[in-house]
């Protein structure tokens, strides 16, 4: 399985979305301050995620959120401020 994750910096309000196949180890990493990316914004909490069999599927999913029409919709799923 593979994992599309939206983590939420409790540092600076700010969103990250990743694809992994382990879900808890990534959020682990992230929080450790291991993903360099994200370092200087931890901890973070996970505040989504969705599962998907195939990791090409995943992979579409992270990059469609990552998009403004994307972040739209996750801003619906998740209720947050526009």
């Amino acid at each position: 399985m593979h994992f599309v994750y939206v983590l939420k910096s409790k540092r600076d309000s700010r969103h990250y979305i990743g694809v992994t196949a382990d879900l808890a180890r990534r959020v682990e990493d992230h929080n450790a301050g291991k993903v360099s990316s994200t370092s200087g914004r931890r901890p973070f909490e996970l505040i989504y995620f969705e599962e998907f069999e195939k990791k090409d599927i995943a992979e579409k999913r992270e990059r469609f959120f990552k998009t403004g029409k994307g972040f739209d919709t996750l801003k619906n799923l998740l209720r947050l401020p526009r």
